[in-house]
C-alpha cells in the first residue's frame, strides 16, 4: 500500500472511531496495524522510570504486577485467567482496561489509568488487555504511555469475548475483591475524576 493510501486508511479509522464516540457513546471498533501519533493529543502521566519503579510495599500479587510493568504478555486466555485467579484468591479488586494502539479514545483516557494505577498501587490491581492489535504496535504505544502494570496480548479478542467485553474500544471491567464482576464501562473515561469515582464504587 502506498504512503498516501496508508494515511487515508488510518485517517478513516480515526474518523470512524470519533463518529462512533459521538453517536454511540461507546468509543470505537475496527482495527488498524499502525499507531497514529496524531490521533489524539493526550500526554503521558508517567515516565518509563516512574512506571517501572519497584513496589516496595503491598501484597505479593501487587508487587508481581509492578514487576511486569509495561510488558505485553503473550500468555493467552490461560495465562490471563491464572493471574486473575491469583488476585481473586488474595482478595484484591481488579481494573481491566481493554485498549488498542489505533484507538483514539483509548489514547485520550490512558493518562488517567496511568495516574490512578500509581495512586492505588497498594490497593487495586490494574491489568491492560491489548485487543485486536499486535505486540509491535502495542510496544510503540507503551513507549509513549508506559504503564505500571502489564497488558495481555489479545489479538483475536479471545480473552475479551470470554469476559464479555468485546463489543467496544475502550472497555473497562471492574472486578471486586470477591472476584465478581461489579461493572463494565463501555467507552472512554472523559476525566480522571470519573475513573476514580468508578474505582471507588466498584473496585472494592
Amino acid at each position: 500500500m502506498s504512503a498516501v493510501g496508508e494515511n487515508r486508511r488510518i485517517a478513516g479509522t480515526v474518523t470512524t472511531c470519533l463518529v462512533a464516540l459521538v453517536f454511540a457513546g461507546v468509543g470505537c471498533g475496527g482495527e488498524a496495524d499502525t499507531v497514529d501519533p496524531g490521533s489524539a493529543d493526550a500526554e503521558s502521566a508517567l515516565t518509563l522510570a516512574d512506571a517501572q519503579a519497584p513496589l516496595k510495599q503491598g501484597d505479593p500479587e501487587l508487587v508481581s504486577i509492578r514487576d511486569d510493568a509495561n510488558l505485553i504478555l503473550d500468555e493467552g486466555l490461560d495465562g490471563f485467567d491464572a493471574r486473575m485467579a491469583e488476585l481473586e484468591a488474595a482478595g484484591i479488586p481488579v481494573v481491566v482496561n481493554k485498549w488498542a494502539s489505533w484507538c483514539a479514545p483509548c489514547r485520550e483516557e490512558f493518562p488517567d489509568f496511568q495516574a490512578q494505577a500509581i495512586e492505588r498501587e497498594t490497593e487495586v490491581a490494574f491489568i491492560g488487555l491489548l485487543s485486536n492489535d499486535g505486540s509491535d504496535t502495542g510496544e510503540t504505544f507503551l513507549a509513549e504511555f508506559p504503564t505500571p502494570y502489564p497488558s495481555y496480548l489479545d489479538s483475536d479478542q479471545e480473552i475479551a469475548r470470554d469476559r464479555g467485553i468485546d463489543r467496544a474500544f475502550p472497555t473497562t471491567l471492574f472486578i471486586d475483591s470477591d472476584g465478581e464482576v461489579a461493572f463494565m464501562k463501555f467507552g472512554p473515561y472523559l476525566s480522571e475524576d470519573e475513573l476514580a469515582a468508578d474505582i471507588e464504587r466498584y473496585a472494592q
